[in-house]
């Protein structure tokens, strides 16, 4: 996946962010993406990341739907923080050979 892909949300409140998509990944059988919201410059703020379910409509267009249960919602945030390890654990085996 490219590094610098985007996509802009609009939030309940109306704001539109515009945020990085981390990754896609899957959980329990379902697609999910973590999103980064980045600032007017284009840089990270505080760290959160935002989970949303993933989907493709019937004609193919992405869909991001909100993860309403608790317990879907932690199946999902735990997949992804073992993608952050993963990707850690790359980076560090990257610097390691240099």
């Amino acid at each position: 996946m490219d590094e610098n892909m985007t996509v802009e949300l609009t939030l309940d409140n109306d704001e539109v962010v515009e945020c990085a998509i981390l990754t896609l990944f899957e959980a329990a059988g379902k697609e999910y993406i973590a999103l980064l919201p980045l600032n007017e410059n284009g840089e990270t703020e505080d760290g959160d990341v935002y989970l949303y379910r993933y989907v493709e409509t019937a004609d193919g267009e992405p869909e991001l739907e909100n993860i309403e249960d608790d317990d879907e919602y932690e199946i999902a945030a735990d997949a992804f923080d073992e993608w952050m390890d993963t990707q850690e654990f790359e980076e560090f085996e990257e610097s390691a050979d240099e």
